[in-house]
């Protein structure tokens, strides 16, 4: 883990050293993936947990907005 950790924080030293634009680029080209991976990832196990709970309400239509009365 200390080696992960390491090399973590020389290249967080190395993004904060480039000029903006290209640091701009390595976190838009980097991060973004990233976060949609994991809320993707976080998405799917709040609907794994949800139906295992029984609180799955859907039966797979998607809404329109015309169930609330």
């Amino acid at each position: 883990m200390e080696r992960i950790a390491d090399w973590w924080d020389g290249f967080e030293l190395w993004v904060a050293g480039l000029p903006f634009i290209p640091q701009f680029l390595v976190v838009l080209v980097g991060m973004v993936p990233i976060s949609f991976g994991i809320a993707y990832l976080i998405d799917r196990a709040v609907r794994l947990a949800a139906r295992a709970l029984g609180r799955d309400e859907t039966d797979g239509a998607p809404e329109t907005g015309s169930e609330v009365g």
